[in-house]
């Protein structure tokens, strides 16, 4: 599976990620509510019956964030999840990455770790957050840079192969 980078403006993003939050959390109130005044008013008032209605509450209000995701106005929300659970898989395999990338300057690792900084910047990008002040993260992104410089790829990638990743699987 390749994974393209794209471009997303950060207000409007993080303008319509509070208003999906708001959303969200308000349905979940709502069908909670429902749900357990329902359930209460037909079996008689219990815990679990309200503990049973907050359950259904939280389905429903999965479901409809399902069918919202899908939305054409929803793409940015949608590429910003997709971005959080690739950079999720290939944190997984960060050890082996480095250790190939830095030390072996193997391309693929290289693309990967190159990968994983842009998204991680873009990321911070995208929910107005700065991420200049990991001394750590600053200095590995200087030397993927230069391994990547040394192995003359290009500074940046468009996109990746996530398939990759099996060759770098954590022992």
């Amino acid at each position: 599976m390749r994974f393209r980078f794209e471009t997303h403006d950060p207000a409007q993003y993080r303008r319509k990620a509070k208003f999906m939050a708001v959303i969200v959390a308000g349905q979940f109130i709502i069908f909670g509510l429902l749900f357990s005044q329902l359930l209460t008013s037909r079996f008689g008032s219990s815990l679990g019956m309200n503990a049973l209605g907050v359950l259904l509450g939280l389905l429903a209000t999965s479901v409809v964030v399902a069918v919202l995701r899908d939305r054409p106005g929803m793409r940015d929300q949608r590429y910003a999840w997709e971005l959080k659970r690739q950079l999720s898989r290939v944190s997984a395999h960060l050890p082996a990455l480095r250790q190939a990338g830095l030390e072996q300057h193997d391309p693929q690792a290289l693309d990967l770790l190159a990968f994983y900084h842009q998204g991680m910047q873009q990321l911070a990008d995208l929910n107005g957050r700065t991420f200049d002040d990991d001394s750590e993260r600053l200095a590995e992104r200087l030397r993927v840079r230069q391994a990547r410089e040394e192995c003359q790829l290009p500074e940046e990638v468009d996109d990746v192969d996530l398939k990759t990743l099996e060759a770098f699987r954590p022992a």
